[in-house]
C-alpha cells in the first residue's frame, strides 16, 4: 500500500533516514539548517496528503543536519483539517518503511500550566488523548502488533538527552502532559480547567496520532512544544496569528535545541 510513494521519494533521492522530524505551526523552516537538501511538494507525492493549515509549508524534505540524515514534514496533517487518522498518520508510516527508528514531534501549543509562559519550550513526558479517536482502530497493519504498550510512549533516553542538549545551549526546559483535542475551534475555559485537573499541561491539535503510530512501528518518540500561548481562560482571547507569531520569535532557540539534540541522538547507540 506504500509502493507508490516509496517508489517516487527513493527514484528522487530519499534514502535510508536516520532520523524523522515533524514540524509544527510557524517551525517549518527549521530545514534550512540542512545541507545537501532534497525539497519535494506534497501534492508531487503520490498517494500522499496535503496541508491546508497557514504556517505549514507543506514540503517533504530530506538533508543532512548535524551530520545525520533526516527526512522532515515542513507541516503536518490535522484530523480537523477532514483527514481520518490513517491519513494524518501516513507519513509516520512512510517514514518507517524507509527504515527512520527515531521520530521528533514538534507542536506550538496552549499552556494549561500556570507555571508556563508563551515562549517556553516544553518537553513532552507524556499525552492525554480526550478525542475517543485512535489511529489504530482497524485492521491490524504489520509494523506493530493489535496491541501498542503506551507505557513509555515518549523515550526516556530522548528525554535525557533533550535536557543535556538543552544544559549545553543555556535553556531552560519546561516538562510536562500534552493533551490533544481535534480542534478547530480553541478550547474552551471550562475544558482548560479539566484538563488541569486530569494533569495535562498542554493543548493542542496534533502530535498524538503520530506518536501512537510512531509506537505501532517500534520507533522511539521525542516530543517538543513550543508554548505559543495561554490556554482558554487564561488570556482574554485566542487567534492562531499569535500562535505563528510567537513561534516565529523562539524559532531561533528551537533550532539550536533541535540541531544539538539530533547531533546527540546520532551518538548514541539506542537511539537512531
Amino acid at each position: 500500500m506504500y509502493t507508490n510513494t516509496l517508489t517516487y521519494l527513493r527514484e528522487h533521492g530519499v534514502q535510508s533516514p536516520d532520523i524523522g522530524l515533524i514540524l509544527g505551526s510557524g517551525l517549518g523552516d527549521m530545514v534550512e539548517e540542512m545541507t545537501n537538501a532534497i525539497k519535494i511538494k506534497y501534492e508531487d507525492i503520490p498517494d500522499f496528503p496535503t496541508s491546508t493549515v497557514e504556517g505549514h509549508e507543506g514540503r517533504l524534505v530530506y538533508g543532512e543536519l548535524a551530520g545525520k540524515k533526516v527526512i522532515a514534514l515542513q507541516g503536518r496533517f490535522h484530523y480537523y483539517e477532514g483527514y481520518d487518522l490513517e491519513t494524518v498518520t501516513y507519513p509516520i508510516r512512510i517514514f518507517n518503511q524507509l527504515g527512520v527508528k527515531t521520530l521528533i514531534l514538534t507542536n506550538a501549543a496552549g499552556g494549561v500550566n500556570e507555571e508556563f509562559k508563551p515562549g517556553d519550550l516544553m518537553v513532552i513526558t507524556d499525552h492525554l488523548n480526550l478525542t475517543g479517536e485512535n489511529p489504530l482502530i482497524g485492521s491490524n497493519k504489520p509494523e506493530g502488533p493489535r496491541f501498542v504498550d503506551m507505557s513509555q510512549t515518549y523515550s526516556h533516553q530522548g528525554q535525557t538527552l533533550l535536557y543535556q542538549a538543552a544544559s549545553e545551549l543555556g535553556y531552560h526546559l519546561q516538562k510536562g502532559v500534552y493533551t490533544w483535542f481535534t480542534g478547530p475551534s480553541y478550547e474552551t475555559p471550562a475544558e482548560i480547567r479539566a484538563v488541569r485537573t486530569l494533569g495535562g499541561d498542554a493543548v493542542g491539535m496534533s502530535t498524538v496520532p503520530e506518536a501512537i503510530v510512531g509506537r505501532h512501528c517500534e520507533m522511539e518518540i521525542i516530543g517538543i512544544s513550543c508554548i505559543t500561548n495561554y490556554a482558554a481562560g487564561m488570556q482574554e482571547h485566542l487567534n492562531h496569528e499569535e500562535v505563528v507569531t510567537i513561534s516565529q520569535i523562539v524559532k531561533p532557540k528551537f533550532k539550536a535545541l533541535l540541531n544539538k539534540l539530533i547531533e546527540k541522538i546520532g551518538n548514541e547507540a539506542n537511539l537512531g
